[in-house]
């Protein structure tokens, strides 16, 4: 079956229920395929043409959300960069292959996005390796649960702000000069910008950054034609989610509050990124697409 199949939205994916893990550092989904796999639309999504010729950036584009983003691009027919950490190479050696069996261009780029040279020399890198970009997903994230905020070390603090935040602006400053009338940059901002846990508050506040700033730079940059768009994901199965993203005993419910009743995949967000990446979605501007399995949202 593929994302144009009709499917019950409660029974999909009741194979894949994670129980208690965790996962040291940043987290793969080669160790998560171990146990609970994520799905990313390796076997299911399929491309129509939507991005014929495009030129796409994706950061995290080695797992998670960022993966699924990347797969739909490429079977879509855009050319994809991807950035990742270094210890993610094994992730992003198979995300990059599979967009070279979809017949389009890969380029693999490996840093840490917390270093403000390293954001701009990927952007230069993106263009260089795709001879252009005209797709900017902002889309690496750090999420680490701690109960509360005597406990958030200003290193962790200035971590998840420079990962999630800052490199979302670095990134987005160093790519605009490059981005002709078309263009689109999607920012991945979450559930957590408008409705903050208790155990993520620092995490929540990069988000609703991250969100207010995709419309502000929508408001900035549609004179140029070009469009800022975000998609806020509810609890999304990710390495994220194990590596400490959230507490290894909250994981086997931890989706069971949406609408839903269950953890989404990154292959039901791919859809969204196609969209507002796409000149479909042209009169879409400054907008938050929530994919959260039903949760109220202001």
């Amino acid at each position: 079956m593929d994302q144009y199949t009709m499917q019950d939205p409660t029974a999909m994916y009741a194979d894949r229920k994670p129980d208690e893990q965790y996962l040291e550092g940043a987290g793969t989904d080669a160790e998560m395929a171990e146990n609970v796999p994520a799905d990313h639309g390796e076997e299911t999504y399929r491309g129509s043409g939507r991005l014929e010729g495009r030129k796409a950036l994706i950061t995290g584009g080695d797992s998670g959300i960022g993966a699924a983003v990347a797969i739909a691009y490429a079977r879509e027919g855009a050319d994809v960069a991807i950035v990742h950490l270094p210890e993610e190479q094994e992730d992003a050696d198979r995300i990059l292959a599979l967009v070279r069996e979809a017949g389009r261009t890969a380029v693999d780029i490996a840093g840490d996005l917390k270093d403000a040279a390293f954001a701009r020399e990927a952007v230069q890198r993106a263009v260089d390796g795709l001879g252009g970009l005209d797709i900017v997903v902002n889309n690496a994230g750090k999420q680490q649960n701690v109960e509360s905020i005597v406990d958030i070390s200003d290193d962790e603090f200035d971590q998840t702000f420079k990962t999630n935040a800052y490199a979302t602006f670095w990134i987005t400053k160093a790519a605009v000069p490059h981005l002709p009338p078309g263009s689109a940059i999607i920012n991945t901002t979450s559930i957590q910008a408008y409705a903050p846990s208790p155990h993520l508050v620092h995490y929540a506040a990069t988000k609703a950054t991250v969100n207010n700033l995709a419309k502000g730079l929508a408001a900035q940059l549609a004179p140029k034609g070009i469009r800022v768009n975000a998609v806020a994901p509810g609890p999304i199965w990710t390495p994220l989610q194990p590596a400490g993203g959230q507490p290894p005993e909250a994981l086997p419910t931890a989706g069971d509050q949406t609408y839903l009743g269950r953890w989404g995949q990154p292959a039901e967000l791919a859809p969204a990124f196609v969209f507002l990446a796409s000149n479909e979605s042209s009169y879409v501007v400054g907008e938050t697409l929530h994919v959260d399995g039903g949760m109220p949202t202001p």
